[in-house]
């Protein structure tokens, strides 16, 4: 078995992933502006918006088989799931103040991927108890400080009949109106790097599988090409790292590897080869293997 496919032991991963002429992750406190610390101006794509594109290409790729159903969704109504659990065992469902039904529990774990991969929190109406998930993801920093900016676009069509009126032009004469003004939000280009770790203690509770390792590391490299559209620009994954433990606790900190990944900041950069990315190979630490998937 490759070290990176097995989910009995720890790993540790960097991403690298740039956009050009798009939004990232809109803030809804902001105007949807791009995502910034304001400390330090560096863009921010957050943990959520992350695992919604890996849901969302794991649906894509693998939804139609029954254990790689997706629990969070869009419109989804959850307690519907729950009950499904309770309807599949044929028991009686369990009330938010009762104990969750561990067969209900595992029997959400075996048929969602995501609950498998994050864990979820199920004790709602109907209680299916929660779950902690072995894969946990970082808020992405960019490299570089960030530029939001915004541009005025304008739409020919308008929605409503009563909007067709007119308007003065720059000489003061009457003309109709033809269309409406919007604005849209972008960084000019962004590299940003998120660190994900896997527990595989969290993994055997939930029972997530090598399969479902080799379906992640897949997700990370592809979901980009899934989440295509105007507002996205141009966004691409440039790099993958998965260090390898051979414990399950574990044979050295986190942080001394993935500070082995490091991308010298050039502060005004255009595209992916603006940037040197440095991987530190020598002498790693013992029992740890590192995979280069992207």
């Amino acid at each position: 078995m490759n070290p990176h496919l097995n989910p009995a032991v720890r790993h540790d991963f960097v991403l690298l992933f740039d956009v050009t002429n798009g939004n990232p992750n809109g803030d809804p406190d902001a105007g949807n502006l791009p995502r910034v610390d304001p400390e330090t101006g560096l863009g921010i794509v957050t943990d959520v918006a992350l695992k919604r594109k890996i849901r969302n290409f794991v649906d894509a790729y693998k939804g139609k088989e029954e254990r790689y159903k997706i629990y969070v969704q869009q419109g989804a109504i959850l307690n519907n799931h729950h009950l499904r659990a309770y309807t599949a065992l044929g028991k009686k469902p369990r009330g938010k103040g009762e104990a969750a039904d561990p067969e209900a529990r595992r029997w959400m774990c075996d048929n969602f991927f995501d609950i498998r991969a994050f864990g979820a929190v199920m004790s709602t109406e109907v209680n299916c108890g929660q779950v902690r998930g072995p894969v946990q993801l970082t808020f992405a920093r960019s490299v570089d400080r960030i530029l939001p900016m915004d541009a005025a676009i304008t739409r020919v069509a308008l929605t409503r009949a009563e909007e067709k009126g007119s308007v003065a032009d720059d000489e003061g004469e009457e003309t109709a109106r033809s269309g409406t003004i919007g604005r849209k939000a972008y960084i000019p280009y962004g590299l940003y790097i998120t660190k994900g770790f896997f527990v595989p203690s969290f993994a055997q509770d939930t029972g997530f599988s090598s399969e479902d390792l080799a379906v992640l590391w897949t997700a990370l490299e592809q979901m980009w090409d899934l989440d295509r559209s105007a507002s996205r620009g141009y966004t691409a994954c440039r790099g993958l790292y998965v260090f390898s433990h051979s414990s399950p606790l574990g044979n050295v900190a986190a942080h001394k590897l993935i500070d082995r990944i490091k991308v010298e900041p050039v502060g005004v950069a255009r595209q992916f080869s603006d940037y040197t990315v440095q991987v530190d190979r020598e002498n790693l630490p013992e029992g740890v293997t590192l995979t280069q998937l992207v």
